[in-house]
């Protein structure tokens, strides 16, 4: 099934960000390479594509997990956490409808 992981970032956190990236990525694409990520991404503190030092407020990720315990345990590890930029993690099922 598919989970959607939201990951909320700590005010002024782009620094730590920046830092842990490279571990985050690869986490991300172990589970593209494994046909299991459908999409993530950064979410801009401001209208723009480079937000520059506005930073981030988060991000989002829908990758397929056996469970909502898998998915739970596979965000709970993640780098970003680790490293202080998310202040929480937040994970729900996920229909996928369109496309």
């Amino acid at each position: 099934m598919w989970y959607l992981i939201h990951g909320i970032d700590h005010p002024n956190s782009l620094e730590g960000r920046r830092a842990a990236r490279p571990a985050h990525l690869a986490r991300l694409e172990a589970l593209r390479d494994a046909g299991r990520l459908k999409l993530a991404g950064p979410l801009p503190a401001i209208d723009a594509e480079d937000p520059g030092p506005a930073g981030f407020t988060g991000s989002i990720i829908v990758a397929e997990f056996g469970s909502l315990a898998q998915a739970r345990a596979w965000a709970d590890q993640d780098p970003y956490l680790a490293a202080g930029v998310y202040a929480r993690v937040d994970v729900s099922p996920f229909r996928l409808v369109l496309p």
